[in-house]
């Protein structure tokens, strides 16, 4: 085990992709940071996660040096393709904004922030047990947790929670502080990881009258797909072939009949839920990531709202010791959240024009398809879905 210290400017709880990425920043920016895991760096690398990275997340990478296997190895992309009525219809991203996203698997870059950080020497804490938050919201907050059989306590200036939805961050703020905005959708996604070539160079979204289906990828051998399913749909209930079945229904003829099938590397089934807690500050306490709000896939927004919220984060702790200013921090909450309120909005409009909802009657469908046809036709909403799903501006 590392040498504890008991004193650290920020401490970082959770050791993801931003928690990592934070750790990174303030690194660069000379601010000592430890971060505390409770769990372990092979469990947190087991986990499958998004791959979509925006033009902004590539440049944070780029920004702390950890981006040589991303720009070697990732898949940059200039459009999607939304297929509905049988038909693929092409959006090109590039052309509307002149920015592109890269396909780099969630897991890679949590890869690369974890080497770049055992490079540099900075200390995480794994199997942080009973990691507990105190007195952030008076001028000395400390971390306490248990480690082999002790009990630890580090002093810190500041809290950043990066610990997700199900964190101990959040729920160490006293729930008359915050405000909490939810929808929890009738439906989840039932996903499949295979060795094989994808069945298209971009991805294809698709609206069909069985339910939503996504071709996506990891690379130009791994793909990842996609289904609609219901709420209490069992994985044990879906074989290989069931899935690949289903899926091929749901495509448009050409890629029903040109995708390549083969065994599953991992299946399972995620819920959908649009969630956002305010505010992100608590005294000494930000939170970040999904600690504070939640996406459904479908815009392909979770990492890289995380990413956002670091950088806005880690440019106001740097406001904070350089210049003695707290205008950073005290402005990190409304600057974080006019962000997220934006990608909420553009992943909750996604999904409800791509899905079919239980219940739906007639009418509702024939708007859906008309928002697809406009979609299509027009070039100002390809822009406007473009500009988001890109990312908008920091």
């Amino acid at each position: 085990m590392e040498k504890q210290r008991l004193r650290t400017q920020v401490a970082i709880i959770g050791g993801g992709p931003a928690g990592l990425l934070l750790g990174q920043l303030l690194h660069r920016y000379g601010i000592d940071n430890v971060i505390f895991e409770r769990k372990d760096r092979d469990y947190i690398l087991g986990r499958i996660r998004a791959g979509v990275l925006e033009q902004g997340t590539v440049g944070l990478l780029d920004e702390v040096g950890v981006s040589a296997r991303l720009h070697q190895d990732g898949l940059v992309h200039h459009g999607i393709e939304l297929a509905f009525g049988g038909a693929r219809h092409r959006i090109d991203m590039t052309k509307a904004t002149g920015k592109t996203v890269t396909v780099y698997g969630q897991t890679e870059v949590t890869r690369d922030l974890m080497d770049a950080r055992l490079a540099a020497g900075l200390t995480t804490v794994y199997d942080a047990d009973n990691v507990g938050l105190h007195d952030f919201d008076g001028t000395q907050p400390r971390i306490r947790y248990e480690k082999d059989g002790k009990t630890h306590e580090v002093a810190c200036d500041f809290i950043a929670g990066c610990d997700g939805f199900h964190g101990v961050s959040r729920q160490s703020v006293k729930p008359e502080a915050l405000t909490v905005f939810e929808r929890v959708y009738p439906f989840g996604w039932l996903g499949l990881l295979s060795d094989t070539p994808p069945v298209s160079d971009e991805l294809i979204y698709n609206n069909h009258e069985r339910g939503f289906a996504l071709c996506s990828m990891r690379s130009p051998h791994r793909s990842r797909y996609y289904l609609q399913c219901a709420l209490d749909e069992q994985v044990e209930n879906w074989s290989d072939d069931k899935f690949w079945e289903e899926l091929r229904r749901r495509l448009d003829p050409e890629a029903a009949a040109t995708i390549v099938t083969g065994l599953s590397i991992e299946k399972s089934i995620a819920p959908l839920r649009s969630f956002v807690a305010e505010p992100m500050r608590f005294g000494r306490l930000f939170l970040a990531g999904d600690a504070a709000h939640i996406v459904p896939p479908t815009g392909a927004k979770g990492l890289n709202l995380a990413a956002s919220d670091v950088h806005y984060l880690s440019t106001a702790l740097r406001e904070f010791y350089t210049e003695k200013s707290a205008a950073g921090i005290d402005d990190y909450s409304r600057r974080a959240l006019g962000r997220v309120w934006k990608a909420e909005r553009f992943s909750w409009w996604m999904t409800s024009m791509l899905h079919r909802f239980p219940g739906t009657d007639e009418f509702s469908s024939r708007i859906q398809r008309a928002e697809l046809a406009y979609l299509i036709d027009s070039d100002a909403a390809k822009t406007s879905l473009s500009e988001n799903y890109v990312g908008l501006p920091y």
